[in-house]
């Protein structure tokens, strides 16, 4: 507003910034004469202001981490930052608030503002007020509860009124919702004033403001009620630390609010799922598939339309032209092809042409790798596209690789007896071989902590492993040694996964942030920043142009790889997700999280379009089958679920105003959609993977409990 701007631009007067200032002032169209008559106002208006906050939103709204300007240089405000007035940022004492967010100038905000022994009053006149107004809003404004209770509580606690605390923490922390409980246990534990500094989840709810999608009548209903009541202490806190998107229309049932709600910072805002997502797949280089011999011709030819339509046909796309919704085939650069990358795609159209089409009729066969006595502690899982290979990831630090075919692992010679070797024979890639260290096993050893992800790159000369001790490291498969370590996290990194088309790579941790790397540069090349918690999964979308990223925030948040760009956030897992799946034709994205539900979201609209109830504990693996026609799922309850995507897909409701106001409608029985469920006597699955055939892969440690 107005008066925030003005108060932004003397800061930056006072500093002697003009760079800045001009700039400011030419985006925010505001003339030096409009400064003059401004300065009284603001000044009689916020005498607290000190400190000013310099923003660089994600463009999809998201917080983008606000730090103060505690020496602000010119340099730091080019064009494309939007400079933001933060009021969470004050200056205490006359100290300015240092660059991260500082924890006294954050809780600063929790000034005292009201008679604490009337909190109680307050709270519960709001909730008899919600609880008599009637049912169409009543589901709307029950939102408010969690998070007024959580900030109520913590002003008292930070004002020292701790009796008063405990008494309103006892008499209100029963009437929140029941995915909220971890939360509440956090904050019971907040007591003291001194408490409060240095804890993350009290930082992260003051410094990110609670998102609220509330209709306008709803929105105007408890507006009028604290202005009557002149209820100040609540209609304050609404405005300093709430975000409400209000929109035109009906208000939400509480069935279509739960879906959505849960996460750590409320729903996402409307306007961070608007952005355009090239979510369509990049057209596929053109192959001959040479013929073997006259009894495959006729297989063949059939199967080579196949090989095009689950491409780009799967679930409900039905061009064979280039995608529509495809990103340009440069914008982001990819390697080329090598001469075995292209025998591999002609080997991979000749295993698709003999693909089994899958289907509720015709369901996969499921073949279990079970790892047994594996006392190390098995930690990560993955198996090579081909399937020839699995790697192990363990709680001992090491990294195990088995060969699952008859044809052994086997490492280069050493460099005297490469010199021996004639390099013009047909065969020089076979003889440079070392036949003597052929074995069914590797162990590759390295890291200092235990191996939380391990991705093969799709040529399947690497291997990539990430751990505790806050590394990524690259492993060659030539001769099973360690290439490169990247240092980049402080803290574990709990996943890592290669792009489908080889060279990048991702990795997320504690630290809350995702980072794209290059196998040839030791330094990441964007950092996606935006989660409230840690980031426990990745996941390369199809095109290699967006990243998915999974959190213990309870969010999903999707990026751009170009630009770091955050363009969708999606809500309404209740539980921190560890499993992310993109459909084969890049329309889709499931995720799996502790609280057992498998969701379902449209990328190109930014919508939940499923909900997939069954799973008793954490889903930890999910896969769509090669053409897209099954999902699998597999949990910690010892299940491998296979669930009908093709009928979960068709139909989908996605019209502008359901887009523009988020009345999603679930399906009411996901049953109708699961297709299967297979029990393990005590394995936990922890990685599932289709072949090109389409036969299911799962994998887990046998667990003797």
């Amino acid at each position: 507003d107005r008066q925030t701007l003005v108060a932004v631009l003397q800061f930056l007067r006072r500093s002697n910034l003009r760079e800045s200032e001009e700039i400011l002032r030419r985006e925010a169209r505001l003339l030096g004469d409009d400064l003059g008559s401004s300065v009284a106002t603001v000044a009689s208006s916020s005498p607290g202001v000190a400190a000013v906050a310099a923003v660089q939103p994600g463009k999809g709204g998201d917080r983008g981490g606000w730090s103060c300007c505690h020496s602000v240089s010119a340099s730091s405000f080019r064009l494309p930052y939007k400079l933001l007035f933060c009021a969470n940022s004050f200056a205490v004492g006359g100290v300015v608030v240092e660059d991260q967010p500082d924890v006294s100038a954050v809780l600063s905000a929790y000034n005292q503002q009201g008679d604490p022994t009337l909190y109680e009053e307050y709270y519960s006149g709001l909730k008899h007020f919600i609880e008599c107004s009637l049912d169409c809003h009543r589901a709307e404004l029950s939102q408010l509860f969690y998070p007024l209770f959580v900030h109520m509580y913590l002003e008292l606690v930070y004002n020292q009124h701790e009796s008063e605390a405990k008494s309103f923490f006892e008499r209100f922390h029963g009437d929140q919702e029941c995915y909220y409980q971890d939360d509440l246990r956090v904050l019971s534990g907040l007591t003291k004033k001194e408490h409060m500094k240095g804890n993350e989840t009290m930082l992260d709810f003051r410094t990110s403001k609670f998102v609220l999608r509330i209709s306008r009548d709803s929105y105007q209903l408890l507006k009028r009620h604290l202005q009557e009541k002149q209820n100040n202490q609540i209609w304050n806190i609404v405005q300093e630390h709430l975000y409400i998107d209000i929109f035109d229309g009906m208000p939400r049932s509480k069935q279509q609010i739960d879906a959505m709600v849960g996460s750590l910072a409320g729903e996402a805002k409307r306007e961070a799922n608007k952005a355009k997502v090239f979510f369509g797949l990049l057209k596929e280089p053109e192959f001959d598939v040479p013929l073997d011999d006259e009894d495959e011709e006729g297989e063949n030819e059939e199967g080579k339309p196949k090989k095009k339509k689950p491409k780009k046909d799967s679930v409900g796309s039905k061009s064979k032209k280039q995608d529509p919704n495809a990103p340009p085939q440069n914008r982001i650069p990819l390697p080329e092809l090598k001469d075995s990358d292209k025998l591999d795609k002609v080997m991979n159209m000749k295993e698709a042409a003999r693909r089994v089409r899958l289907g509720p009729e015709c369901l996969p066969s499921i073949c279990f790798y079970t790892f047994l006595n594996a006392y190390q502690g098995l930690t990560a899982v993955d198996i090579t596209d081909d399937s020839s290979m699995i790697v192990g990831g363990f709680a001992d630090s090491t990294v195990r690789v088995w060969s699952v075919t008859p044809k052994k692992l086997r490492s280069v010679k050493t460099a005297a007896d490469l010199s021996l070797i004639d390099k013009e024979s047909d065969d020089v890639l076979e003889r440079i071989m070392d036949e003597k260290t052929a074995s069914e096993l590797k162990i590759l050893y390295g890291h200092s902590g235990p191996v939380y992800g391990t991705s093969f790159s799709p040529d399947r000369n690497y291997l990539l492993s990430c751990s505790e001790d806050g590394t990524v490291r690259l492993w060659s498969l030539q001769t099973f040694t360690c290439l490169v370590g990247y240092k980049g996290h402080n803290y574990p990194v709990w996943d890592t996964q290669f792009s489908p088309y080889g060279y990048y790579f991702v990795s997320g941790g504690h630290d809350r942030v995702a980072r794209l790397w290059a196998t040839d540069h030791y330094q990441p090349l964007r950092i996606f920043a935006g989660h409230l918690a840690d980031v426990t999964c990745t996941r390369f979308h199809p095109n290699s142009n967006y990243i998915a990223t999974g959190s213990a925030d309870r969010t999903v948040r999707l990026w751009d790889v170009l630009n770091g760009n955050c363009v969708r956030i999606f809500t309404g897992h209740k539980g921190p997700i560890h499993s992310l799946a993109f459909s084969p034709n890049g329309r889709f994205l499931a995720t799996g999280a502790t609280d057992g539900r498998v969701l379902l979201w449209d990328i190109g609209h930014g919508l939940m379009v499923g909900e997939l109830k069954g799973h008793t504990d954490t889903i930890y693996a999910l896969r769509f089958s090669r053409d897209g026609e099954i999902l699998a799922s597999g949990s910690m309850d010892n299940t491998v679920r296979l669930w009908d995507a093709v009928k979960a897909f068709e139909d989908l409701e996605t019209d502008d105003f359901t887009t523009a106001t988020g009345h999603i409608n679930l399906p009411e029985n996901s049953q109708d959609l699961l297709l299967g469920t297979y029990m393990t006597k005590s394995t936990p699955v922890v990685h599932l993977h289709f072949t090109r055939r389409n036969l299911l892969l799962a994998a887990g440690a046998y667990s003797s409990q």
